[in-house]
């Protein structure tokens, strides 16, 4: 018998088998969820505009269990609750489910395809990681950055010193500050408003609302070739964002080459992509290298900012929630370093409790409480359920957070819940993300976020202004990107 003979005769005997297996994983289940309706099936089971995602989800949890489905169109969404799925089918299975839904509102006629998080798992994301890992993929890498990172901080204090009603646009600030700086080697205005900081803020603000919505053109794709001056036509809303988001995209770009042109660009991650490392003279580049440096570059730029701001202002809620937390966090910094001494990076380790801060400020209020959606590329079967070949796939990170039985009591804010001889898990290993697809910048952000609180604990006091009745409740904004939004709050010297 030949080869060829004994394969085609193996292929012969092992079609059956490959048959029967589809068929049983065809007839299997999905997972339980909301009976959905003819046609649009479960369209009426999705997130209110207004409501949060993670909020709406997790009462399917309490009625359908650790995993949840809805179908919308014929489109399955699996929703993962539980942290041991979300590990066992996004990590341990993570070829299978590394890639990203392509959407036609956001992703197409926007433009976020580009993006790094947005992204489908081929050979342009391979080589985005790639371009980023080599930047800032390690402890060793990100310390390059850390006196950078201080300088920033120490200048936040100073900000909030001059103009304390303004605490957020300064950790806007401070954050777009060290972006710009190692992406484009930018210096932003030290006085007032920054026009490329707001530009990444609006940009990202717009990607964060547009993907908490369901779009008529996503459900009915052929609609995105009417054209715009129909009054239900998604190329006139989407023209106003493609610009806004190819603005970001091309402005310091055009900024770095032209400086570069001149002889004049600072070290950068971009102008590093776009220059020999020895001679600094410009490199030749193949079209897709080039693409790779201007998006990584725009993708650090639009979402590192906006993510180290939302971790710093859940911060900064839960030290006004919470007074005696935030003694005590002083009280070690006084203790350790003294009074009157700013904290480094270099200081970490002497600091448990500060640093117990930040990961129960990570844990308490993920900044993207749902994710980035994944996509399964091969049909699945996880516990008997079927996860078909194309469904929407979305870890629930904030009801892994908060989770009784990897955190009890969840709701209250607990910085000692990391401490001692059997500490609770570090949240970094859901917040930032899963498998494949995990944040590039989380080491990054982790450092900006660390000095920050340390040297704002450090210079400042955080308390709630006192007013005559109730206390307003606290609320957080829907979206990718989750912001604490809560009136009342007072930063101020400490004396």
């Amino acid at each position: 018998m030949s080869i060829l003979t004994a394969v085609a005769f193996t292929c012969l005997i092992l079609l059956p088998v490959y048959l029967l297996i589809n068929h049983q994983i065809a007839s299997l289940p999905l997972p339980p969820g909301p009976k959905g309706k003819p046609i649009i099936g479960n369209l009426s089971d999705l997130p209110p505009p207004d409501t949060p995602e993670w909020q709406h989800w997790l009462e399917h949890k309490k009625r359908y269990g650790p995993i949840t489905s809805v179908t919308i169109l014929n489109q399955p969404i699996i929703i993962l609750h539980d942290a041991q799925i979300a590990i066992e089918l996004l990590e341990k299975r993570s070829l299978k489910y590394s890639s990203r839904s392509q959407t036609v509102f956001v992703g197409e006629m926007i433009g976020w395809k580009d993006t790094l998080g947005m992204q489908p798992y081929n050979a342009r994301f391979r080589a985005y990681r790639k371009a980023m890992h080599q930047v800032l993929g390690t402890k060793a890498l990100v310390s390059k950055f850390n006196t950078l990172q201080e300088l920033e901080a120490r200048r936040l204090l100073r900000r909030m010193l001059e103009d304390p009603g303004e605490w957020v646009q300064h950790l806007k600030t401070e954050a777009g500050a060290i972006i710009l700086k190692i992406g484009y080697g930018y210096d932003i205005n030290p006085h007032g408003r920054d026009k490329l900081v707001d530009l990444a803020d609006d940009s990202m603000e717009t990607f964060s609302a547009v993907m908490n919505q369901v779009w008529l053109v996503d459900l009915v794709p052929v609609l995105k070739y009417l054209p715009s001056w129909l009054p239900f036509s998604a190329q006139r809303k989407s023209q106003f964002w493609r610009t806004q988001l190819l603005t970001t995209i091309e402005t310091p770009y055009r900024m770095v080459r032209e400086q570069m042109a001149s002889g004049i660009a600072p070290p950068s991650y971009l102008s590093n992509l776009l220059q020999e490392e020895d001679t600094k003279e410009e490199k030749t580049l193949t079209a897709e290298e080039e693409f790779t440096a201007k998006w990584t570059a725009g993708s650090l730029y639009i979402a590192g900012a906006d993510t180290t701001v939302s971790a710093l202002r859940t911060f900064i809620l839960s030290m006004a929630l919470n007074p005696a937390i935030q003694e005590k966090a002083q009280a070690e910094l006084d203790t350790v370093l003294g009074p009157h001494t700013l904290p480094k990076l270099s200081d970490r380790d002497k600091l448990p409790y500060v640093n117990a801060v930040v990961k129960e400020s990570l844990r308490w209020y993920p900044v993207g409480p749902m994710g980035i959606p994944h996509l399964c590329v091969e049909e699945d079967v996880y516990d008997g359920y079927r996860i078909p070949k194309g469904a929407i796939v979305m870890g629930n990170i904030w009801a892994i957070t908060h989770d009784p039985n990897i955190y009890p009591h969840p709701e209250k804010f607990d910085p000692e819940r990391f401490l001692g001889e059997n500490p609770q898990p570090d949240p970094s290993g859901w917040v930032f993300g899963f498998g494949r697809r995990v944040c590039p910048g989380r080491v990054l952000a982790d450092a900006s976020v660390f000095v920050t609180v340390g040297m704002v604990l450090s210079a400042m006091r955080i308390s709630l202004e006192k007013g005559d009745g109730e206390r307003e409740e606290v609320r957080f904004t829907p979206g990718v990107v989750s912001h604490p939004v809560l009136a009342g709050l007072k930063v101020e010297a400490r004396m």
